[in-house]
């Protein structure tokens, strides 16, 4: 038996300062997940991810993560896609020095 689809974004790494970034519905980008549009399908998680692949000037590695929404807010469903929204992790800078 196919597993069930788990909501889906899109993130890659902009090219230029390599922070991690999420697809939005207007076909940009955001550095911020809960900007990502979510995905509920194969087929429309196939196709976002192939308009993000045309945007090869401006990002790198896109690929499909698992999110659930909590409280409409989209979480990450992998520790490691927790950790890349929050920054480098070898000293606060950036988002990490921002945060609570």
């Amino acid at each position: 038996m196919p597993k069930k689809f788990k909501p889906k974004i899109v993130t890659a790494n902009d090219l230029e300062e390599g922070d991690v970034v999420y697809f939005t519905k207007n076909t940009d980008w955001s550095r911020s997940h809960s900007h990502a549009v979510v995905c509920y399908s194969r087929q429309q998680a196939d196709e976002l991810l192939a308009q993000a692949e045309q945007q090869q000037n401006i990002i790198v590695g896109p690929y499909l993560v698992d999110v659930i929404l909590q409280s409409e807010a989209i979480v990450p469903l992998h520790f490691r896609e927790i950790f890349r929204s929050k920054g480098p992790s070898n000293y606060f800078h950036g988002k990490q020095a921002t945060s609570n």
